[in-house]
């Protein structure tokens, strides 16, 4: 079993993406994803996880542009 050595860009903003991960999940259908286990899972239900947060990353990151708080 592989670890995961990926770093968010920004220290200490782990716990708000896992947030944002069952936050997703749930508006996905997949109830109880942090006690989920994830090779039970499609490899088509984690994707739509991933596909969808990024999804929505780059929305925030738009609208805040549009507003000025980003360079």
């Amino acid at each position: 079993m592989s670890s995961n050595t990926n770093k968010p860009a920004v220290q200490g903003v782990a716990q708000a993406l896992d947030q944002m991960k069952y936050e997703v999940a749930g508006e996905l259908g997949i109830n109880n994803y942090a006690q989920v286990d994830k090779g039970q899972l499609t490899s088509r239900q984690n994707g739509y996880v991933g596909g969808y947060m990024t999804k929505k990353l780059v929305q925030y990151a738009e609208e805040a542009m549009a507003k000025g708080q980003l360079v």
